[in-house]
């Protein structure tokens, strides 16, 4: 019965290390293929234009802000009660919808993050897509990203499978 039972899991045991050697897998670094894509850095510099642009115009607004707080800090004691909390609570408006505005475009529903959207994932929906038929048409079982955030601490050169990627983009 022993025996029996010893045989079942060493038939067992060679099984699926069979299974597991018989899988492919490879990696790639889909951050060096975004940065191969000329469409990828054209979308990225459009994004940061936006932002550089409305980064200035926040900071404008900011400006202003601290125009109209000096201009209220040398005026005060000159202001009725009644005038001087009117400019204080125009001053707090107007820190208010500065915040918003802020938050509207650098937020994380945002409209940059919404600009990023629209240019950026149709060009990772392409690599993916590569990717994909890539490891579809030569057997791979599994594909890695090898980028900073996959917690892969090695990996054999031998299966960086990048360049194979990059051309079937049409990249070279």
């Amino acid at each position: 019965m022993r025996t029996k039972l010893l045989f079942t899991f060493a038939l067992a045991t060679l099984f699926s290390l069979t299974s597991v050697m018989a899988q492919k897998i490879a990696y790639v670094n889909v951050d060096k293929i975004l940065d191969s894509m000329n469409e990828y850095k054209a979308a990225q510099k459009q994004i940061d234009d936006l932002a550089a642009k409305w980064r200035r115009e926040v900071a404008e607004e900011y400006d202003k802000i601290k125009g109209m707080y000096n201009s209220y800090q040398a005026e005060q004691v000159l202001l009725s009660d009644e005038v001087r909390r009117q400019r204080e609570d125009e001053i707090m408006q107007k820190e208010k919808d500065v915040r918003e505005m802020q938050k509207g475009r650098f937020g994380p529903e945002g409209a940059l993050f919404k600009k990023r959207q629209e240019l950026v994932q149709p060009i990772q929906d392409k690599v993916y897509e590569a990717i994909q038929n890539y490891a579809n048409d030569k057997g791979y079982d599994f594909i890695f990203d090898q980028g900073a955030a996959s917690g892969m601490l090695f990996s054999n050169p031998r299966y960086d499978k990048t360049e194979d990627v990059l051309k079937e983009l049409g990249i070279d």
